[in-house]
């Protein structure tokens, strides 16, 4: 019997238009064997963690460049509580200040990572942090 693959939902939440970092990482994991579900621009938490559950995903990955990180990953993580899936990690990236980084982790923000983060250490750290669910 074959291990089950992680799946990784990819999503760039608010009025963020900027997409390229998000389609690297999902390129980055798929090629390291995991299922990665892209949601594409414009994203609303609702519609996040609606495809979150529908997809059956082990952890949600959020690019943000805008700078609404403070709301919407905290959205997106009160939302997977309401739904009863907090079983999903979220982890993200993007432009997000230093000391914005230790206020996310405790709203419940699994990791952050930063412009210069290479897509070898974001996949050891998923491979590392989120385990497959069954």
């Amino acid at each position: 019997m074959s291990e089950k693959k992680l799946r990784i939902l990819v999503a760039k939440p608010g009025l963020d238009g900027h997409d390229r970092g998000a389609k690297i990482i999902a390129r980055a994991l798929r090629d390291a064997g995991m299922e990665v579900i892209y949601t594409g621009l414009h994203q609303t938490p609702e519609m996040i963690v609606s495809a979150a559950i529908q997809e059956d995903v082990d952890a949600i990955g959020l690019s943000i460049m805008s700078g609404a990180h403070m709301t919407l990953f905290p959205a997106v993580i009160d939302l997977l509580e309401a739904q009863k899936a907090a079983d999903i990690r979220v982890f993200g990236g993007g432009i997000i200040p230093d000391g914005d980084i230790p206020k996310l982790k405790s709203k419940g923000v699994a990791e952050i990572f930063t412009p210069g983060s290479s897509t070898q250490d974001i996949v050891a750290w998923i491979r590392q942090h989120i385990p497959a669910s069954a």
